[in-house]
């Protein structure tokens, strides 16, 4: 496998939801909540409650802004994750120190987060976590407020107990995140080795086309090398017969046809290489352009009338034929077809730094209480609508389909937003971006006989440009 291959095998990040960090985040603060309402009010054991209520309430106004100011559909980079997944295990921190230290029961919360990390992040994220764990654990041992017990007693570990406890949570994170690690891992060797096989038959496929064309490509040489070797024979005999010289005219003509004979040999192995290395129909470099053309095309006969506009800065970007995408922008712009009273607009935008491709229609847009949701199966995004399941039911709309295109185009490297238009326009806008980096699919460049016009000169009926 080529180099050039290998950014496509499946995910190059592992990158948790953001929904999931925060939906755990709020189990937390529940169980905290009660357990501090339990021993306070309950059990009446004092304690300092309302540094422990402010710790519980700074983690629920982070799960506020975090779904204030983010999508919880949005996959995080491994850095921002791990960073939550730190500050869970400082809060928690703050939490058992406040409370007791290694003596409070709950100490082995702190287990909580490193497993997240190891079922989902890297090795080093998981490491550099557990080792925060570590550091937290022998704090609290040390330096830690009285466990709140009954008025005038005082709850304290033996040593060796506490020495034994100390000791046995940190083989437990050593041990567990070892074992969470590995087995995440072993689930994503086997999703890429999925990945790999489906290249390999691609490829055997690919090879499978070579060898029709290399037999079609050897019955077609036959006629010009024959005739190259009847008029090369030509030429040596009427050279050797001295009675009868050859005149300027004649072997003239007779190179002629043999540099033509030549040039059409050369067009045919032209024909038989263009498959042999990754420049053929599956691995060549396409334009942005005419990768829209492909995906528009089956949308033509569904009503709708769409427009496309194409414009940029620089040549046109160029990407390597990438099924995944195709299905994912097909899908979606399917959706905005079947949703558009009568228009659906395709643009493409390009820098040097980013391609921007938007999907947009003139129907009645997304449903504002499910937004935060797309991209979870079977969620429809749309209202009801000409008989269509309407706002939180599945089975149609923008569901389980959505939810295959935008993990198919997150694996490309794209960032998929979702916004209605602001009043008075109607319509929804799905947003497509890619960073044109070395991972990218746009990262080639357009040759230089491909900078002119980035649009066929022939448009099918219903489409204009803007």
């Amino acid at each position: 496998m080529d180099e050039t291959d290998r950014p496509e095998l499946g995910s190059p990040h592992r990158r948790l939801k953001l929904d999931t960090l925060v939906r755990l985040r709020w189990l937390a603060i529940a169980g905290q909540t009660a357990a501090l309402v339990v021993v306070h009010f309950y059990l009446a054991y004092p304690l300092p409650l309302s540094y422990c209520a402010a710790l519980v309430a700074a983690s629920a106004w982070l799960n506020i802004f975090l779904k204030v100011r983010s999508p919880q559909s949005q996959r995080l980079s491994e850095r921002y994750a791990a960073l939550q997944l730190a500050y869970d295990l400082m809060q928690l921190g703050g939490l058992l120190y406040l409370t007791g230290g290694l003596g409070n029961p709950f100490v082995f919360l702190l287990l909580a987060p490193v497993m997240v990390s190891a079922a989902g992040l890297s090795a080093r994220n998981t490491l550099y976590l557990g080792l925060l764990a570590a550091v937290i654990a022998t704090l609290i041992a040390t330096f830690h407020l009285p466990l709140p017990w009954p008025e005038g007693q005082t709850f304290r570990l033996p040593p060796v107990y506490a020495i034994g406890l100390w000791i046995a949570l940190v083989c437990s994170l050593a041990f567990m995140s070892i074992y969470a690690f590995r087995v995440a891992e072993e689930a994503r060797q086997l999703s890429d080795a999925l990945t790999a096989s489906e290249l390999v038959l691609a490829r055997e496929q690919h090879l499978h086309a070579l060898d029709g064309l290399a037999a079609a490509a050897a019955h077609e040489l036959g006629t010009p090398l024959a005739t190259v070797y009847l008029s090369a024979k030509e030429l040596v005999r009427d050279l050797a017969d001295e009675k009868n010289p050859l005149s300027a005219e004649t072997l003239k003509e007779e190179l002629a046809l043999i540099l033509s004979q030549a040039e059409r040999c050369r067009e045919i192995l032209s024909k038989l290489s263009s498959l042999s290395d990754d420049r053929d129909q599956h691995f060549r470099g396409e334009k942005l352009s005419h990768m829209i053309d492909q995906v528009v095309e089956p949308a033509r006969a569904y009503g709708a009338r769409i427009r496309i506009d194409i414009q940029g800065e620089g040549d046109e970007p160029m990407a390597r034929r990438n099924p995944a995408m195709y299905y994912g922008l097909g899908n979606l712009l399917e959706n905005a077809v079947d949703f558009a009273d009568t228009t659906v607009t395709v643009s493409a935008r390009w820098t040097g730094t980013q391609v921007l491709l938007e999907i947009s229609d003139d129907g009645q847009g997304f449903s504002p209480d499910v937004m935060a949701r797309l991209g979870e199966p079977y969620v429809t995004a749309r209202g009801a609508r000409d008989g269509r399941p309407g706002q939180g039911q599945t089975g149609g709309g923008l569901g389980l389909g959505f939810f295959i295109a935008k993990t198919l185009l997150e694996r490309t490297g794209a960032d998929l937003r979702l916004r209605n238009r602001p009043p008075p326009e109607r319509g929804a806008v799905v947003r497509i971006a890619w960073p044109r980096d070395g991972r990218s699919p746009w990262h080639l460049g357009a040759s230089a006989n491909d900078a002119g016009a980035t649009r066929p000169p022939d448009l099918p009926a219903g489409e204009t440009h803007l």
